[in-house]
């Protein structure tokens, strides 16, 4: 029986606004065992990016369960989740976010700095994580000197660094022209093929349709789950 890496059961959002309650998630139940890859797609307003947020232990649901690779998160402090955030998920962001005078391997290393792990084995796991998404040769290059492509595929060796339990991926191709984009895809999906769990939150449905598994979100609930 697959591990779950995701069990969302009876999730809720709502925010107080003015005098009122605005509801952006109700009544989300997703599970997502590991080894899958996930789209999580919609237009915009629909709720999908308070689910990545969610997912991604940068907020906390106002009710519901959510358990993140056996680890039910939903009523842990600050410092709990943020530990749990940085061992158990490795994120992917539109603009890359990389660190603008230091080299690739640097950045990748970032990560393992914060988890406290030795010089000697940081360099080795990032330049492995490197040689990963194609760039073995470009671990002493600063992001000026990257093409976008390459940048975003530091930005998701920096993601593996950590061997998460799942990779968080925000519109990773957005940034990019369709050409690089598609080989992005490429990468998430060799990725994928090695055995990491992948969500993707995108509203393109091209994006979306590189994935196994496409979850659309409308009006803060859960319309359609489909394998392909």
């Amino acid at each position: 029986m697959a591990r779950s890496v995701i069990e969302l059961t009876a999730l809720r959002r709502e925010y107080r606004v003015g005098g009122g309650t605005v509801v952006a998630l109700d009544d989300i139940d997703l599970t997502v065992d590991a080894g899958d890859y996930v789209a999580v797609t919609g237009p915009s307003g629909s709720g999908k990016s308070t689910l990545m947020n969610l997912i991604g232990c940068l907020d906390r649901p106002t009710a519901g369960r959510y358990r993140l690779d056996g680890i039910d998160v939903a009523g842990l402090d600050a410092d709990r989740l943020a530990h749990i955030r940085g061992s158990k998920i490795g994120f992917v962001f539109q603009q890359f976010n990389l660190l603008a005078r230091t080299t690739a391997l640097e950045n990748v290393e970032l990560p393992l700095i914060y988890a406290g792990i030795g010089a000697r084995e940081r360099q080795a796991r990032a330049r492995e994580a490197l040689e990963a998404v194609g760039l073995a040769d470009r671990t002493g290059h600063q992001p000026t000197e990257l093409s976008g492509g390459q940048q975003q595929r530091v930005a998701i060796a920096r993601a593996l660094v950590n061997r998460p339990a799942l990779i968080l991926a925000d519109e990773p191709t957005g940034a990019l022209d369709s050409w690089t984009g598609a080989e992005i895809m490429a990468l998430l999906e060799r990725l994928s093929q090695a055995g990491n769990t992948i969500l993707i939150v995108t509203h393109d449905p091209a994006v979306a349709a590189r994935a196994h598994r496409i979850v659309g979100v409308h009006d803060g609930r859960i319309v359609s789950d489909q394998r392909r």
